[in-house]
């Protein structure tokens, strides 16, 4: 059986393939801790999901336009202006399926065959995946382990050819936490100005900060005159819990969101009228929006204090990156590699199997060395958890001694 060249490249989803044989081995009846899942353990806050209903009951059910009901487009504008400062213009905003229909839909808008896509390194996993998808090439650029890898302008130059079209990365980040300061984010910015390159931001997290401010810095924070071309892609599903809600948004020039929009036209239409009314209700009053937002992010930063403690004092040979934004922990676990157990995937896969701990590994966002911890369930879980690793670690140094 012969397949389309569309597809050649096409890996699947390493996290959502973990996430399925957790859930698989939980139905089995395995005692499995699930740390591999992307999204929080928390319900959607009941006056957004009251939106939903209302809209259901008022007959909000139909096609709507493609890029959105105009006034969820304008209320999204609305709430980055009243974060930002600035003008938001509504015609700028294309909603889809999730931010990851608007990654799918901005790479295939602006690249193709012969463009080069830089990509902050490590990646979620589905930033190359869309590239590929586009038929452009990804270019995969690391920052030094020891500033969390983020990218500076030296970084970019290097990995920079007279190709390259676009930069995609994340703050705060998939899979590492780490976050961006603004002066850090401008640089970057600025750099893709001046090169004329697309400048890809996924600030899905931006809410999930665990610095002073209320968000961490996003494109819209920066100084107006540092941005050239640029795509913000944003979403309800991680700072109000509303991952199966398939709410994303792209801002970017009225231009461009129009190419967006025809293109999602064809694939997908609009995104469902309930889940856009809900989205309409929280965008809609923002202050109410930010105060459940961090509400939840009060949570995740005891969460992340309580993990980052234990293995501190339980794990302290396995160095990770400072979360300082999101809900994962990125350790590295190289040192335990042995015959045996010789990559990432192995190490997760024993893990697992011996304590019935999931996470991802880290070649699943492009650095072997490493493996993502989710810490967005309960403190006992964790608790426990980070109990069965540091015996099973323990257990090997004991048995290799």
């Amino acid at each position: 059986m012969g397949f389309s060249q569309n597809i050649s490249r096409l890996q699947p989803s390493a996290t959502i393939a973990v996430s399925t044989l957790a859930k698989k081995l939980t139905a089995e009846g395995r005692d499995i801790i699930n740390l591999s899942a992307g999204e929080p353990d928390f319900d959607t806050p009941a006056w957004i999901s009251d939106g939903a209903v209302s809209g259901i009951r008022d007959g909000r059910t139909r096609y709507t336009p493609t890029p959105g009901m105009p006034a969820l487009r304008q209320a999204v504008a609305g709430f980055m202006a009243h974060e930002s400062g600035r003008e938001v213009a509504p015609d700028g905003v294309v909603v889809s399926n999730g931010a990851k229909q608007s990654l799918f839909n901005a790479a295939f808008t602006l690249f193709g065959p012969g463009d080069e896509v830089l990509i902050g390194s490590p990646y979620w996993t589905s930033y190359p995946q869309i590239v590929t998808l586009a038929r452009a090439e990804p270019v995969f650029v690391s920052g030094a382990e020891s500033r969390e890898f983020l990218l500076t302008p030296e970084d970019l130059d290097r990995a920079a050819t007279q190709r390259t079209r676009g930069l995609i990365l994340s703050s705060p980040s998939n899979p590492t936490g780490a976050v961006y300061s603004g002066a850090e984010l401008e640089a970057v910015a600025r750099w893709a100005r001046d090169r004329g390159v697309w400048l890809v931001t996924d600030e899905i997290y931006r809410h999930i900060y665990y610095g002073d401010e209320p968000s961490a810095a996003g494109l819209l924070s920066l100084p107006a005159d540092a941005l050239g071309d640029f795509v913000l892609i944003d979403g309800v599903s991680k700072s109000w819990a509303m991952t199966g809600w398939r709410i994303g948004y792209a801002y970017t020039s009225a231009e461009v969101a129009k190419k967006m929009s025809a293109l999602q036209s064809h694939m997908t239409s609009n995104a469902a009228a309930p889940s856009q009314m809900a989205a309409l209700t929280a965008y809609s009053d923002p202050e109410r929006a930010l105060a459940s937002a961090a509400e939840m992010t009060a949570a995740f930063r005891r969460r992340r204090d309580l993990v980052t403690r234990l293995f501190r004092e339980a794990l302290p040979d396995l160095p990770f990156v400072e979360p300082r934004g999101a809900f994962y922990l990125f350790f590295r676990v190289d040192s335990l590699f042995d015959d045996s157990c010789a990559d990432s995937s192995a190490w997760c896969t024993r893990m697992l199997e011996d304590t019935g701990v999931a996470m991802v590994p880290g070649v699943a966002f492009g650095d072997d060395r490493f493996v993502r911890l989710s810490f967005a369930t309960s403190d006992e879980l964790l608790e426990q958890a980070i109990h069965r690793l540091a015996e099973a670690v323990a257990g090997a140094g004991a048995a290799g001694a």
